[in-house]
């Protein structure tokens, strides 16, 4: 019996043992490829628990979410001979799960080291052998991490269809003490350079903006003094209008009343030339001597000499009133 029960604890715990190690677990975002005697398994499994032949069966995990591979310290030797150093250049790429088996096959679960981080130093020497330590520096610095990618992802597209490069960053390459200290000097004066332009800039702004404003103000002041001139041409066309309609109604008085006076004489023309006919005249001349008759006593009295109408020629007879003292005047 003891040998019973000794054998049944070795057989269970040999057995715990066995699923202890044939049990796995896949990780979220991954996809599990098995190996068996060294040989790859064609079949993969997807995220959760699973079951495999312990101490026969191997797997690894292999991420198909977006990740990023840093690829550091890379030297980088430019046109010039000067060797410098990239401290960091992040790869972020991403494996399709439908080709895992393929890309673990052709280049292990460790592809990226053979597709990454030695296409990078690659593609990284091609970039800087080509050109000099400023274009690497300064000029086109910004263009390597667009370069670097389009590169890789034109040799994955050929060696590894299933993997995609989505981003690079490359950080600024280290470079000797004495040329970074010329850089940072040229910096410096390009600095001062470029404040003393923007002084430049701000100095002639102001002039400028003096300019208009002299400007302005001078076509304000124009503004106004040719509206206070055509004011005043305006008020002496007034005035002049003003004095043309005065002399207009002064002439027009004046010919209203030399009309009138003229048509008075006319009519006092007509108006006589049927009034002082012969007859009428002769009345009145009756009727003024015989207002204005004066008798005289006395010796020596004037000839008086009334002209008939019907004899102008003869002289009227001589009238002399008696009865009246000598002297006495008689009117």
């Amino acid at each position: 019996m003891v040998e019973v029960s000794v054998v049944a604890a070795v057989l269970f715990i040999f057995m715990a043992m066995v699923a202890n190690f044939s049990v796995h677990k896949i990780e979220e975002g991954h996809v599990g490829v098995y190996y068996r005697g060294g040989a790859l398994l064609t079949h993969t499994s997807q995220p959760g628990f699973h079951m495999m032949v312990p101490f026969i069966t191997s797997y690894k995990t292999v991420q198909v979410t977006l990740q990023t591979d840093e690829v550091k310290n890379v030297p980088c030797g430019t046109s010039g001979g000067v060797m410098i150093y990239f401290d960091r250049i992040e790869v972020v790429n991403h494996l399709s799960p439908n080709s895992v088996y393929d890309i673990v096959k052709n280049y292990t679960a460790d592809y990226d080291k053979t597709l990454i981080f030695n296409k990078v130093h690659h593609e990284l020497n091609q970039f800087c052998s080509v050109h000099n330590l400023h274009e690497v520096y300064i000029d086109l610095f910004d263009q390597i991490d667009e370069n670097l990618k389009v590169a890789l992802q034109r040799d994955l597209n050929v060696i590894s269809p299933g993997l995609s490069i989505q981003a690079v960053r490359v950080t600024k390459p280290k470079i000797p003490e004495t040329i970074r200290k010329n850089y940072e000097l040229m910096e410096n004066e390009k600095t001062k350079l470029l404040i003393a332009r923007e002084h430049q800039k701000v100095v002639e702004k102001d002039a400028e903006t003096e300019r208009k404003k002299a400007i302005i103000e001078a076509e304000k002041a124009a503004q106004v003094s040719k509206i206070e001139y055509e004011q005043k041409i305006m008020e002496k066309e007034s005035l002049k209008r003003m004095s043309e309609i005065e002399d207009s109604m002064h002439v027009a008085r004046q010919k209203s009343h030399s009309d009138a006076e003229y048509y008075q004489a006319e009519r006092q023309a007509q108006a006589n030339a049927l009034l002082l006919t012969p007859q009428y005249l002769e009345l009145k001349r009756t009727e003024a001597i015989t207002t204005n008759a004066k008798v005289y006593f006395g010796p020596d009295l004037p000839q008086m000499f009334w002209q008939g109408a019907s004899n102008a020629a003869e002289p009227s007879p001589l009238v002399a009133l008696s009865g009246k003292k000598k002297g006495e005047e008689v009117k």
